[in-house]
């Protein structure tokens, strides 16, 4: 279960890389605000349901290197019968820059089985690199800096989540490639996404919704089942908040669908019939 949730988390969530410049990019935001809410379940075959994934921006601005941040969680959890084979209780958090959607500190405490990780990233964007750090069990205390190369404004994977609530689909054709950039753990990730149009999706607690559709193209991995195994929906409205997401793995199929939502700064645009 938990390399479900970090391939998941990767092909979707990693930011887009934008070109380098002497200062931090001004990224337009009219998606989301302080104190969002957002839960969605995921659902397995015959099992149903199997796990949970809140999201939630403190009602708070937070200040970062100077800098005013978002405070943004995204917690993950096993349900049902999934939880008597993998028991997960993830948190990944990070400071977002308000202007330019870039991570400035992340943090990640995870409880999957046995395994346990609390982890420290800093993001030096002057320097490009990464310095993380993990916690020691024993000491309770953070072991010494490892540092990392990055791209240019790289993201989080909480960070590139949100900034794929901002971007622009509606200046992509159905068929266009978009190249995407990310860090996580100790390593940077260079992606593709397909851009596949829109389409409506029939959500059985929402209705219908006019959506922007994503695919992630997955490497080869022993989880996923081809190339284009994962596919995203996300609202074509000012909130663009993902409905639905498709994964085709070779043990079945996975889908993860909007559960509940509060303080969205814009309405729902439902299809009425």
């Amino acid at each position: 279960m938990n390399k479900i949730i970090f391939l998941v988390a990767i092909v979707l969530f990693c930011g887009f890389q934008e070109e380098k410049t002497d200062d931090l990019p001004v990224i337009k935001n009219e998606a989301f605000e302080i104190g969002e809410e957002v839960e969605f379940h995921a659902f397995y075959g015959i099992f149903g349901k199997i796990g949970t994934c809140k999201t939630k921006i403190d009602k708070t601005i937070h200040k970062i290197n100077g800098r005013p941040c978002y405070k943004i969680d995204a917690y993950g959890s096993t349900d049902g019968v999934a939880s008597w084979f993998a028991k997960v209780k993830d948190q990944w958090g990070a400071y977002v820059d308000t202007t330019a959607l870039i991570t400035h500190v992340s943090y990640r405490k995870l409880q999957e089985n046995k395994y346990k990780r609390d982890e420290l990233v800093n993001f030096d964007h002057t320097a490009n690199k990464a310095e993380v750090k993990t916690l020691d069990y024993k000491t309770g205390l953070y072991g010494d800096v490892k540092y990392f190369p990055v791209p240019t404004h790289v993201r989080d994977l909480v960070a590139g989540f949100m900034y794929l609530r901002v971007l622009n689909f509606n200046k992509y054709k159905k068929g266009d490639t978009l190249n995407v950039a990310g860090f996580h753990e100790d390593k940077a990730y260079n992606l593709k996404i397909i851009y596949g149009g829109k389409e409506v999706i029939k959500t059985d607690k929402f209705g219908k919704m006019l959506c922007h559709k994503i695919i992630p193209i997955v490497p080869d991995n022993k989880l996923f089942d081809g190339a284009n195994s994962i596919s995203a929906w996300f609202t074509a409205d000012l909130n663009q908040i993902p409905v639905l997401i498709k994964s085709n793995m070779f043990v079945g199929a996975i889908n993860v669908e909007l559960a509940s939502h509060r303080g969205l700064r814009n309405q729902l645009k439902i299809i009425r019939d």
